[in-house]
């Protein structure tokens, strides 16, 4: 192929600065998202879940007002097909209803309050205007923020939430999230991520891993749902197993107060293509250990916190 005389006639260095500008200008949007984990992610876990109700418009609000990388979020999906932001598969720990979350329609839900119970639980950051907040839909967060910011949704407790992924898709199809590099999904179940996959192939995917004690052998580490062996077992066909189908993985770093995971582990996880994401850190001394350690973000309630260290 016959290069353009334009680019013949160029000195070496006008060559490499219009090539790096050709290159920009053809990277896609979903494209310069999977290079932007390249980069810290700072991720707001349910929101700025420390300081307002978690899952609420006060708590995403307020990480997107800091500039977070990432909102987080848990989907389940309500009796009448509906998807809501919501963690626990009970809505009775954080609002005034009580039962599975799953057994609700979404105007049920709606009428709950989901913001009171902060207030009773955080009376230091009460806030009157936390009453009464509402459960969220999906759309009712992408309608608010659009692709002024870009989320991390964990698929949630699929067995429980049949038809999630399905749903899950046609909503981030419908709001152009996919290919505008908006969205990452992540979950524990690797069989709910390959639905995603093969439902929509341009998701990125995050493995979801924990890592704890073996009941049979307390000095032995495994993981929830076998997805890897422990981390003093894991081996770099184990990582690239789960690079087949994810571009990053997020795990625990403590378990009981003990580290379950080390740099080596992250090292190695990056030496084969996954960044590493590590959940929930909240105080600022656990944040620096994590990032000396070279970890690629952190999902955390206090993303202020977070921010004022990797600024």
């Amino acid at each position: 192929m016959q290069r353009h005389p334009l680019i013949v006639a160029m000195s070496l260095g006008l060559f490499a600065g219009a090539t790096a500008t050709i290159a920009q200008a053809e990277t896609s949007p979903l494209e310069q998202q999977l290079k932007d984990l390249e980069s810290f992610q700072v991720i707001a876990h349910r929101g700025a879940s420390g300081h307002a109700p978690e899952s609420t418009m006060a708590a995403y609000e307020l990480a997107h007002e800091w500039g977070v990388d990432y909102l987080e979020l848990d989907i389940q999906i309500t009796s009448d097909g509906e998807l809501v932001a919501f963690h626990d598969d009970a809505i009775d720990r954080t609002s005034d209803g009580e039962g599975k979350i799953n057994d609700y329609t979404l105007e049920e839900l709606k009428a709950l309050d989901i913001g009171t119970w902060f207030n009773e639980a955080n009376a230091d950051k009460a806030d009157a205007a936390f009453e009464g907040a509402q459960i969220l839909t999906l759309d009712d967060l992408f309608e608010r923020f659009g692709n002024e910011t870009r989320y991390y949704i964990e698929t949630k407790s699929p067995h429980l939430n049949p038809g999630l992924e399905e749903a899950l898709v046609e909503t981030l199809e419908a709001h152009d999230m996919i290919e505008n590099g908006r969205v990452l999904v992540q979950s524990f179940e690797q069989d709910s991520l390959l639905k995603m996959r093969e439902l929509n192939e341009n998701v990125p995917l995050i493995q979801l891993v924990w890592y704890h004690t073996d009941e049979e052998d307390d000095t032995q580490l495994k993981e929830w749902t076998n997805v890897t062996p422990g981390p003093a077992q894991i081996t770099d066909e184990d990582f690239q197993a789960v690079a087949e189908y994810a571009v990053g993985i997020g795990t625990n770093a403590t378990y009981e107060g003990e580290d379950v995971i080390d740099a080596d582990f992250i090292r190695q996880a990056q030496a084969n293509g996954l960044p590493v994401h590590i959940y929930t850190i909240n105080e600022t001394d656990d944040m620096q250990r994590l990032i000396d350690w070279g970890v690629d973000g952190l999902f955390t309630d206090y993303p202020d916190r977070l921010l004022e260290l990797v600024e």
